[in-house]
């Protein structure tokens, strides 16, 4: 019993004292935050992140972040740089260089390249007095007061604060640049996030042939029959001038047999909804689903601008597309 509560006093105190140093970070996102991302902002080449051991795992996830955000970057491990690796690097390139002492041998040894090549560098640091600090254009101080590892060693709270500013970093470019949910799915066009971002409705709905459609004035038998020749759980009511008039579902036609009509007799216009829910073929999929969800329907009629149906889509085929 005592080591577990060991493990929760442990764990809330090492949470503790990440809190508190990436708070402390707030009062420092000054005029050098600004003049960081305004270099970055104006550079017409890559951000090029470096850093070693465990700033380098910290860099990585920043130059994804950046690159998945609209600013291209990507890692080059300092060490490697030192072994041709720095051919990867242009001049119109700018350098995030991340080292909590500010002294790390591997980037130290690249300095003097970086100027040669007229390189902007910014440094994120725990020592604004190291030697990188001092060598850069802008350095972000990244210090904290104390490690949550309790021997004040392994890389902890300081490698939290320097993931949470290089978070700050990429989102304020985001939002600098006009960075859309769009462009975000350009560079996410795997898996279910960019089905949900990229893909249309019209990628989607069922055209030509395949679109269930009846005139106003068709029998419901009629109209029950085309349900079952296309096979989508309804069908699209058009007016004589082509316009929409209303959609008529499986759901429907449970309602109607509970009031005891007459399939033969009646008209699909006693039966249908009235006009109903729409969509727009450039629509995203996702707009289309969350109508569905809204209105607590199954179906979707889908329009032009003009009002006439163009084409039609239901749960099942959000669901096949991956969209849900």
């Amino acid at each position: 019993m005592s080591s577990f509560s060991n493990f929760i006093e442990s764990a809330n105190r090492t949470i503790k004292n990440e809190v508190e140093a990436v708070n402390a970070l707030r009062s420092r996102i000054d005029g050098r935050f600004v003049n960081a991302c305004e270099l970055m902002l104006a550079s017409k080449g890559r951000v090029i992140v470096l850093g070693m051991g465990k700033s380098g795992h910290i860099g990585n996830k920043i130059a994804a972040t950046l690159a998945s955000t609209g600013t291209p970057a990507f890692f080059v491990h300092p060490a490697e740089a030192s072994h041709g690796d720095m051919g990867m690097i242009t001049r119109d390139d700018i350098v995030l260089a991340l080292s909590n002492s500010g002294s790390t041998p591997e980037i130290i040894t690249l300095l003097p390249l970086i100027k040669r090549m007229g390189l902007t560098l910014i440094s994120m640091t725990g020592n604004p007095s190291s030697p990188l600090a001092q060598a850069a254009t802008v350095n972000l101080d990244t210090s904290v007061a104390q490690e949550a590892c309790p021997l004040n060693l392994a890389p902890t709270s300081s490698t939290t604060v320097t993931l949470v500013l290089g978070d700050a970093i990429a989102i304020a470019l985001l939002e600098a640049r006009g960075f859309t949910a769009e462009d975000f799915a350009f560079s996410h066009p795997g898996g279910a996030l960019g089905r949900r971002l990229l893909l249309k409705v019209e990628n989607v709905m069922h055209v030509g042939d395949r679109l269930p459609c009846v005139m106003t004035g068709t029998s419901l038998s009629q109209a029950l029959l085309e349900m079952s020749r296309k096979g989508l759980g309804m069908t699209v009511v058009q007016k004589a001038d082509g316009t929409l008039a209303g959609i008529f579902t499986d759901g429907d036609l449970r309602r109607s047999l509970d009031r005891g009509i007459d399939i033969r007799s009646t008209l699909i216009d006693d039966v249908m909804t009235i006009h109903g829910q729409t969509a727009k073929p450039h629509m995203l999929a996702a707009e289309a689903l969350k109508i569905m969800e809204d209105h607590k329907i199954n179906a979707l009629v889908v329009v032009d601008e003009t009002d006439r149906p163009v084409g039609a889509l239901n749960m099942h085929d959000l669901l096949r597309a991956g969209v849900m």
